[in-house]
């Protein structure tokens, strides 16, 4: 067995996630990271495990879509199976809409699938990756992790994107749940909201976005980026906000806060 805690992370390759991975590197964490299996997609992971294990990490990439639910399984044995242990769950794979617009103008295909990645794939993995603890109750010595990467649209209507604010709200919900069932076990389940932070997800919008912060929109006054969203996971993982239990922590340069 690993003497070093192991970190699972989705959608790695790029932005959030790799940011993540980068920070929980640099913590001492072994990583099993994963994201699609397109070419770029590919390629980025495989640059990203050369600079984690550049840090010192031990990495396994595993290349897959993380809406199917059959390949969960997989992740977690290739993960015990390398370190005999799985200590932290980082659900941040996502995606965005396929075209933003009005409301009425929805497509089922665009529903569905922001629903099945945004919100049943980290459902049904953070069920499968919470059996796996659950039956390893010695491990309770070390602490043990599930981080949600939401949106702070999971409280803020983005009504050009409907699909992916319903997905992200009941992804918020998913977190709530997972809290209530497993804290009682040791497991601190964990939800952070992020606000605009510079991503490939968010190059469409820049302009728009750019234009809204200097009117004010966010009161710091710039993008949010990876590291600000990482730096907060690091703590989780390490167990530093041991008494926070299922409430959102929202990394968005003050766009939540209520204004008139």
């Amino acid at each position: 067995m690993s003497s070093k805690p192991v970190a699972i992370i989705t959608g790695a390759a790029r932005g959030i996630g790799k940011g993540c991975a980068m920070a929980l590197a640099k913590a001492g964490f072994n990583l099993l990271i994963n994201d699609r299996t397109d070419d770029e997609s590919v390629e980025k992971l495989k640059q990203a495990q050369k600079e984690f294990q550049e840090l010192g990490a031990e990495v396994e990439c595993f290349h897959a879509d993380i809406s199917d639910l059959s390949l969960h399984e997989t992740m977690l044995d290739t993960a015990e199976n390398k370190w005999g242990r799985m200590d932290c769950l980082v659900n941040n794979a996502g995606i965005s809409v396929q075209k933003r617009g009005d409301l009425l103008d929805v497509t089922p295909e665009s529903f569905d699938q922001n629903l099945l990645v945004n919100t049943r794939a980290p459902f049904f993995l953070t069920q499968a990756f919470s059996k796996r603890l659950m039956k390893n109750p010695d491990a309770q010595e070390n602490h043990r992790s599930i981080i949600f990467i939401t949106s702070i649209n999971a409280v803020m209507l983005a009504m050009n994107r409907g699909e992916y604010t319903v997905a992200k709200t009941a992804s918020s919900a998913t977190v709530k749940l997972f809290a209530m069932r497993l804290s009682q076990l040791g497991i601190g389940v964990y939800e952070i909201r992020p606000g605009l932070i510079k991503t490939d997800m968010t190059i469409p919008a820049t302009q728009y976005y750019d234009e809204l912060i200097a009117k004010g929109l966010v009161p710091q006054g710039r993008w949010g980026y990876p590291e600000d969203i990482a730096s907060t996971v690091r703590a989780m993982a390490e167990g530093k906000l041991v008494y926070t239990c299922g409430v959102p922590v929202a990394i968005d340069g003050g766009l939540s806060m209520p204004r008139f």
